[in-house]
């Protein structure tokens, strides 16, 4: 027998049911209320409220968990590659090796990006924020790619998912070339993904380019662990503008500029800026630890805790170790960098910042990671986006798929009543 809720208001009692997951959080269904009792109920942020039903990512930040369709990140990142991953969250089950060689050779029919885009990047200045850039090009593949996806066509479906993920890379990419004034690259097919992003990055037409596998694994877990965070801020974005059934590429431009708000996506830039604060300041580490246990201090630490996780960020642990093996490949010499070392080591060991589980979240090393592969802090939160386009495409293609009505919060008005007009 299903079990319900009861509301009562003035009197009057609502039934209302109760909704289970498949591991086990429980939710009252409210969608027939204002129906029922003519009541709405008001969650600022909708931190309460699930906005829907997804098979996709399950995460319990209480016991740090965070699992895509089932597996768990630490299995995944150990043991599988970015567009492995990618494949797993859009379509639901992990591929064979036969399905997943096809799948990446589908990704590569679609690496080229149309040359009159180079127009429209050739407009915005230098100086530009490259998420700005991203979300415009973003926006633009609509234009070159017109024709709307046919969600119950799956030949449809399957040839815009491959496209999005082949150019996305490209023009992320392109921002950063733009913005230190380099010649734009073009995909090389006889490489993988992640290889790929380095050499669209970093390859200059004075002389050839060598992949450091070290940099690529760490990177490939990056972007497998930012793959997809249940409904965040940039999730929810991409699925309430699908929701209007808007195309593909116009709601993941939605996502980019949602992901580019500081207190979402641009948290690993936070960090180092705060280090070159620390550091412009005389480097002193443990003057700003301090500063970060006085309760009167306005100083926080970036990258320490987090939102959801109440105890461990279960992708710092798995991001840490590579984060040890990228500087010591590199054997970078950056006070930036020491720093950085100086507040991990005090954090895990204070016994301040350990009885608040103000743990090194994921953000504290993948900031350091890009800082030692020489990327501007302003291009962090254009990688985050390449980690998560899949989860951004997964989500568009379930709430598509499972013909979600149109989003459309109510609100409570608490602005005048109404006043008669005076000339």
């Amino acid at each position: 027998m299903s079990k319900t809720a009861i509301l009562e208001i003035d009197g009057n009692k609502f039934d209302l049911p109760i909704i289970v997951g498949s591991e086990n959080e429980v939710a009252i269904d409210i969608s027939k209320l204002r129906d029922l009792s003519g009541v709405i109920t008001l969650d600022p942020g909708y931190k309460n409220s699930g906005a829907c039903k997804s098979e996709i990512t399950f995460l319990d930040g209480e016991l740090g968990i965070l699992r895509y369709r089932g597996y768990s990140i630490e299995d995944l990142a150990e043991k599988s590659h970015f567009l492995e991953v990618s494949y797993l969250l859009i379509f639901g089950n992990l591929p064979s090796a036969e399905t997943l060689e096809q799948f990446e050779n589908d990704i590569r029919r679609f690496t080229l990006v149309s040359e009159e885009m180079k127009i429209i990047i050739d407009g915005f200045p230098r100086t530009a924020h490259p998420m700005g850039v991203l979300s415009a090009l973003t926006s633009a593949l609509t234009a070159f790619h017109p024709k709307s996806v046919d969600v119950n066509n799956e030949k449809d479906m399957y040839d815009a998912i491959c496209k999005t993920i082949a150019k996305f890379l490209v023009i992320a990419t392109w921002t950063y070339r733009k913005s230190m004034g380099y010649p734009l690259n073009y995909y090389d097919n006889t490489i993988g993904y992640v290889e790929n992003f380095m050499s669209l990055m970093f390859k200059l037409p004075t002389g050839p380019y060598a992949v450091n596998p070290v940099i690529v694994d760490a990177l490939d877990k990056l972007f497998i662990l930012h793959a997809d965070h249940e409904q965040n801020c940039s999730t929810s974005t991409v699925r309430m503008v699908g929701s209007s059934h808007a195309g593909l590429f116009a709601s993941i431009s939605s996502g980019v500029s949602a992901l580019w708000g500081p207190l979402h996506g641009g948290a690993n830039q936070a960090v180092l800026e705060m280090l070159e604060e620390i550091h412009a300041s005389g480097g002193d580490a443990d003057k700003y630890l301090a500063k970060a246990k006085d309760k009167d201090d306005p100083f926080r630490l970036m990258g320490f805790g987090h939102r959801v996780y109440k105890n461990f960020d279960p992708r710092a642990k798995i991001i840490k170790k590579a984060a040890d093996d990228v500087l010591a490949t590199l054997g970078v010499n950056d006070p930036i960098l020491e720093i950085a070392k100086k507040l991990e080591a005090a954090a895990l060991e204070d016994e301040y910042f350990k009885s608040r589980n103000l743990y090194p979240n994921v953000d504290f090393y993948s900031g350091i990671i890009y800082r030692a592969l020489g990327i501007p802090t302003d291009m962090f939160t254009v990688l985050f986006a390449i980690g998560r386009l899949p989860g951004w495409i997964a989500q568009w293609k379930e709430m598509r798929e499972n013909k979600e009505p149109i989003g459309r919060p109510r609100q409570v008005y608490t602005g005048y009543p109404l006043r008669d007009y005076v000339k």
